[in-house]
């Protein structure tokens, strides 16, 4: 009777293990995958360790967002992991050991932290990949390093069976991480980063997990789809789809616009609108990228500016903004009229030079120049453009002269610190207006719902813009980087064999 038992017991247990990897993973009948995403609850204590990374994070400069396909350059996006809301589960090795990972379009390679990671507390709070315990690893050994701001995720390089959903990609090269950064990692809910960027971002020049999905033809197409429940009552966080999409996860056709420089999943777009107005700032186009790796939207200084004003953002006072405009706002407001180009602007009036296509710091300094003046260049450059697109856009509108030089003072207010986040009023979430994208022809609006963070309730409740500052230069730049905040309200496709990017209204 007991042995009997026992085996029921065996067999009961069994059925709940499948019943339970199966509602996580599904393969359908359609041939894709299916991965569960789970769903980071926002809280003080993350937020609070998410400024401080920001504040913290060293000697970075937005050139660092870019690195070009050699030995020599293998810096990743500097992004603020820990603003990261939507991560799934991996398993690697034989018999398989689970890890929580981010499937990031924003980076290219897979790395988890190895059992050999002593020196780093990181590592002590998450799970660690044991090559000793798994019967199909493959020593690689060559070294790895991926550079960050405040320090570097460095390790070696090792071969095992990777398995996503039910797909078992067969020796996969991955990074085992030795040493971590500090905070980032240690307050991190998961352990380790998934890229699915193309192979000409991936450090070492190793073959990213996506791409040997499809070359083994271990998916129906060469196509995967973020859903991002923004439900917070949900407990379900989302799917992602790999092999195609699920038409339960949008309403109507995607518009699809195609991948301009591969790396990124970059693509162009058109003008941004704050209440139904042009910005005027990307009328000629800009570049964006569809990265699933951050929550949250970065765009323009210039832009993210008249944003924070919009919706009552608090930001930085600048008195090099307020000394432009007040010194020479009414020249520049006669150099618009005279239809001049706003580029070519602050170079006439002496704060900027002019390289041919946009206004550069002239940064004159003397022998016994200590290097403020440089800095001082810079800023007085910066704050000039950024006037000269407020000026043009309010010129569009027929404003007075005097409403003008006003409205370009006020925003000076509004200037956003670089890379992070504004304080904003909770009670005024519901006034604040529509901001409006333009991909493909066709206008992509996020509400004050989509773009503001509220963590709380009540007179405790605390808000924040999810819109960032950070300037890439051309010819990269400008550039907008569309998180969950933007494919929350957008189911996304990446269509890795027709090179483009597709949304259309999540449903």
């Amino acid at each position: 009777m007991g042995t009997r038992f026992q085996s029921f017991l065996l067999v009961f247990l069994l059925s709940c293990l499948i019943l339970i990897s199966t509602a996580l993973c599904e393969r359908k009948g359609d041939g894709t995958i299916r991965i569960g995403l789970k769903k980071r609850k926002l809280d003080r204590s993350n937020r609070l360790a998410s400024q401080l990374f920001l504040k913290n994070r060293g000697s970075w400069s937005p050139k660092d967002y870019f690195r070009l396909n050699d030995a020599n350059a293998d810096m990743v996006p500097l992004k603020n992991y820990l603003d990261a809301q939507y991560y799934g589960d991996i398993t690697i090795g034989t018999p398989p050991q689970k890890f929580t990972v981010i499937f990031d379009t924003g980076s290219s390679n897979l790395w988890i932290p190895s059992t050999k990671c002593y020196l780093s507390v990181a590592c002590y709070f998450h799970s660690k990949y044991k090559a000793s315990q798994s019967s199909s690893y493959r020593k690689n050994g060559k070294p790895a390093s991926i550079r960050y701001g405040t320090g570097a995720i460095s390790g070696y390089f090792s071969n095992d069976d990777v398995k996503v959903g039910d797909i078992v990609v067969k020796e996969q090269e991955f990074i085992e991480a030795t040493t971590e950064p500090g905070i980032t990692f240690l307050l991190a809910k998961f352990d380790g980063i998934l890229g699915l960027g193309f192979k000409e971002i991936s450090v070492g020049n190793s073959t990213p997990v996506w791409y040997n999905m499809v070359e083994k033809g271990l998916v129906k197409d060469p196509v995967f789809s973020f859903w991002l429940n923004r439900n917070p009552q949900d407990q379900e966080g989302g799917e992602i789809v790999f092999g195609g999409v699920d038409p339960k996860h949008f309403k109507g056709e995607h518009t699809y616009v195609p991948v301009t420089h591969k790396g990124y999943w970059q693509f162009d777009m058109g003008d941004l609108q704050i209440a139904g107005k042009p910005t005027g700032y990307c009328a000629k186009g800009c570049s964006a990228i569809a990265d699933s790796g951050t929550s949250l939207l970065t765009g323009p200084s210039t832009v993210i500016t008249m944003i924070n004003h919009a919706i009552g953002a608090q930001g930085i006072v600048s008195r090099e903004c307020k000394a432009v405009v007040d010194q020479y706002g009414k020249t520049m407001l006669n150099s618009l009229l005279a239809q001049e180009d706003p580029k070519k602007v602050c170079s006439q009036i002496g704060v900027c030079a002019y390289d041919g296509t946009h206004s550069v710091s002239m940064d004159i300094q003397s022998v016994v120049d200590d290097g403020t003046s440089g800095l001082l260049n810079q800023a007085m450059c910066s704050a000039c453009e950024m006037a000269a697109v407020w000026m043009e856009s309010e010129l569009t509108q027929n404003q007075t002269q005097e409403r003008i030089l006003a409205y370009a003072a006020e925003l000076c207010n509004h200037i956003p610190t670089k890379n992070q986040q504004s304080a904003v009023d909770c009670e005024r979430v519901s006034s604040m207006p529509i901001v409006s994208f333009s991909i493909g022809g066709r206008t992509f609006d996020l509400s004050p719902q989509d773009y503001i963070f509220k963590i709380g309730d009540g007179v405790e409740s605390q808000c924040t813009s999810g819109f960032t500052a950070m300037d890439i230069p051309p010819p990269r730049g400008p550039l907008w980087i569309l998180g969950d905040i933007f494919m929350g309200p957008y189911h996304t496709v990446f269509d890795y064999g027709k090179a483009r990017v597709g949304f259309a209204k999540a449903a």
